[in-house]
């Protein structure tokens, strides 16, 4: 059977070779909440991401609503509140951000803040009882992610973290694909990405709020993509970093990480990160085809080709009746609130991430191969 037919096969009959992916597909319909209200948000940090980007989108979400927001701009929160329709009682401050335990109308905290606040309000909206979604990466060390999970285990509260790609259709039919067999025994995955860091004045050039520098950012995305094209658990990582330390952007953090990863089956990933490029890119290659994904996980505008060696067809997901991935994340945590189901990508994944990055740092620092497998 050649590759194109296979592919097409695969794509008509996608629920029976990988049921469990149809939990992750953007078609899923979301569950309604008891009496039928939809659960509401609390967005925490109204910066480029949690206002420009997040907030828009609960106007495609079937079963989840904006019902408050945090900032330290009083003003600025109470120009989003009038916009959305919501009272003046539903803007807090970093500094009453304890008092929303009071509110009934938050079912979730969205955290939307440098990543060296993931831990402190994730483990606060916990005590205050509410679920919480938190932003890649989990936290800026795996003893804060652990914390994280602790935190929201002891109070019973839901914890997902926010990789939008497991809800992106390209990234999903690339996972389906990879899984099913349709480019054949998986060998080589490489994956990139990066963007060209201008200002050495951003938060995500500073190591206190961000933990680290591009690896911390855009290679969590060739981390992920790794692992979820394979469907394997690395058991080796070799690491290298290549960063300017004169240019002002870089005194801080690192510019350039590159690291190969090594799975069970014997196949390799090639990654990458940077903050002096613009990338994004995800390819795997098999025995019998490849497939490949350019853009890769943008916001939208992502391209997806196979090929046996060449980008021979390009791929159009069927669309679903959510129009993004960022409705399709906001609405899988609200169902799985009234289902009691568990998150797709829950804080133990981001804890597995954070231990693998912790250990691709870990070897460009000492120049050498880590085992990940507890192997010596």
């Amino acid at each position: 059977m050649n590759f194109e037919r296979r592919n097409l096969l695969l794509l008509a009959a996608a629920s029976a070779v990988a049921p469990e992916m149809m939990l992750r597909t953007a078609g899923a319909q979301p569950l309604a909440a008891p009496g039928g209200r939809k659960l509401g948000y609390a967005i925490v940090g109204l910066g480029t991401y949690g206002l420009g980007v997040i907030i828009p989108e609960f106007a495609r979400c079937q079963n989840s609503r904006l019902a408050a927001v945090v900032t330290g701009d009083a003003a600025k929160g109470a120009r989003v509140a009038a916009e959305h329709g919501l009272p003046a009682s539903a803007v807090y401050s970093y500094a009453n951000f304890d008092s929303i335990r009071d509110n009934p109308d938050v079912d979730i905290v969205y955290v939307c803040l440098p990543n060296a606040m993931h831990a402190d309000y994730t483990i606060r909206a916990a005590k205050a009882g509410k679920h919480v979604m938190c932003e890649k990466p989990m936290a800026i060390s795996v003893a804060e992610c652990e914390a994280m999970i602790a935190a929201c285990r002891k109070a019973d509260r839901k914890l997902m973290i926010g990789y939008r790609c497991h809800f992106e259709p390209f990234n999903l039919e690339a996972m389906r694909l990879a899984r099913s067999g349709a480019a054949g025994n998986i060998r080589y995955v490489r994956t990139e990405h990066g963007f060209t860091q201008g200002d050495p004045s951003k938060w995500r050039l500073k190591r206190a709020l961000s933990g680290g520098g591009s690896l911390m950012d855009m290679g969590v995305y060739s981390l992920q993509a790794a692992r979820y094209m394979t469907g394997e658990e690395p058991i080796a990582v070799t690491a290298r970093e290549s960063t300017d330390r004169s240019d002002p952007r870089f005194r801080e953090v690192e510019d350039m990480i590159e690291w190969n990863l090594e799975f069970p089956s014997g196949a390799i990933a090639g990654c990458q990160s940077m903050y002096s490029a613009n990338q994004n890119h995800v390819l795997l290659m098999g025995d019998k085809g490849r497939i490949e994904l350019e853009p890769a996980t943008r916001y939208s505008g992502n391209h997806m080709w196979t090929g046996r060696d060449g980008r021979e067809r390009e791929l159009t997901p069927p669309p679903g009746p959510r129009a993004t991935q960022f409705a399709g994340q906001l609405d899988h945590l609200a169902d799985c609130i009234v289902t009691g189901r568990e998150p797709i990508v829950g804080g133990a994944e981001g804890l597995r991430d954070m231990r693998i990055v912790e250990e691709i740092y870990r070897s460009a620092r000492e120049g050498r191969t880590i085992r990940l497998d507890g192997r010596a």
